[in-house]
């Protein structure tokens, strides 16, 4: 126990000339799996092995994705003697730094959960007043990622709690991404880019593609409520490289999309810079699903160096036309098609000028000023802005450009 007390004291020593999060992490939207969506608390030490096996199979990790998270339940419901977090016996008998080791050999990386509350959402031990300790321990165990809850909180204030969180971390001193997931309540926008690396700004999305699910103390959302949930001028001017808006994990594979649906959900949280974590069985999705989460022309729109999240342009009848600015002057353009029944839609290019005034972008479409156009789902070039477009559109369905020289 004095060999803890007396790390902990170094570290805050340390912490109080040196306090800062880890730079470097997150230059762009991380790519990765979480468990909670399908499996919740149902955790193990070979599911995990699983999803790492997967992830390199399937081609997952060649595609770009890097995490595999384990959400809550991973710890046993007592601390020890000590004080420390203990991992479940049953579930992962040989402890988390076994299993981190496993996803290390396949060249991947390994997170956990907690909460900055007294318990987490579902009951386990949280971090409040064990902060430094646990920092500790996610370093041992060889810990990349952190996502970090905000349940049992009471009158924390959530800047300062993050801001704990944070530098314990970075006292602990290994590279760990710091996932704030506080549900955007206190609008982490406007604090948390030096904090962390990405912010939740909403509440759990739920497995459908446009409803609310009412749980009678809070409530989950659809993929369409979280899109349209806060202004995203006011969201997307606090995004960039190393501090993303996170608007939680993907529900694409988990059954409660059609399959135009679950292509829409995938490439709007693309444009908009969102993490773009999985959230269903790896091991029985279908070839469609998996077609969708490995589209290299989409994950490019994420991945984009440029860091800057899309946004809405306008809304033509029916059909909503998101853009996104990307490097060497290109664009990304999805029209969505949100509504009930198929639609024929034209747009004509030269109406246009399109303007992103937060960040000085434009482009306008002139005779004189011509971008060919590739089909991001069909991966071909399909026309240029010098012929109008039309298209046919069926309910929920997006069809995603990249424009180009």
């Amino acid at each position: 126990m004095k060999k803890v007390i007396l790390s902990i004291l170094v570290l805050l020593f340390t912490n109080s000339v040196f306090s800062q999060k880890f730079e470097g992490l997150g230059l762009t939207p991380q790519m990765g799996w979480n468990s909670w969506n399908t499996f919740a608390t149902d955790i193990n030490e070979q599911l995990v092995k699983d999803m790492a096996d997967a992830f390199v199979n399937l081609g997952l990790k060649d595609a770009g994705y890097e995490y595999i998270l384990l959400d809550d339940g991973w710890m046993a419901m007592e601390r020890d003697a000590q004080g420390n977090l203990v991992p479940h016996p049953e579930k992962f008998p040989n402890g988390i730094k076994a299993v981190a080791d496993y996803v290390h050999s396949k060249g991947l990386k390994f997170g956990l959960y907690n909460c900055a509350g007294s318990k987490t959402c579902a009951g386990y031990p949280g971090s409040r007043g064990h902060e430094y300790q646990d920092a500790l321990k996610y370093a041992e165990w060889g810990v990349d990622y952190l996502k970090y809850d905000w349940c049992s909180t009471g009158k924390l204030n959530a800047e300062e709690a993050y801001i704990t969180m944070r530098d314990a971390l970075y006292a602990a001193g290994r590279p760990i991404f710091f996932s704030l997931c506080e549900w955007g309540a206190n609008k982490p926008w406007d604090w948390a880019a030096p904090v962390g690396h990405s912010w939740r700004t909403t509440g759990d999305i739920y497995n459908c593609f446009d409803c609310e699910k009412d749980h009678g103390d809070f409530t989950s959302w659809g993929a369409m409520q979280i899109l349209n949930m806060h202004d995203q001028d006011t969201l997307r001017k606090a995004a960039g490289p190393g501090h993303w808006n996170d608007m939680d994990m993907l529900e694409v594979g988990n059954g409660g999309f059609t399959h135009y649906e679950e292509e829409t959900h995938f490439a709007l949280w693309a444009m908009l810079n969102s993490p773009l974590l999985l959230g269903n069985d790896l091991r029985s999705m279908s070839q469609e699903t998996l077609e969708i989460l490995k589209n290299k022309d989409i994950i490019a729109l994420n991945q984009d160096a440029l860091g800057i999240q899309g946004f809405k342009y306008k809304t033509i009848g029916s059909v909503e036309v998101w853009v996104k600015p990307l490097e060497r002057d290109e664009w990304a353009i999805c029209f969505f098609n949100h509504s009930q029944a198929p639609v024929d839609f034209s747009f004509d290019w030269s109406e246009h000028i399109i303007k992103d005034e937060i960040f000085n972008k434009e482009i306008a479409f002139s005779t004189s000023n011509i971008y060919k156009l590739k089909n991001l789902y069909t991966h071909k070039e399909s026309g240029s802005t010098n012929t109008t477009l039309t298209h046919k559109l069926e309910k929920n369905q997006s069809l995603v450009l990249r424009l180009f020289r």
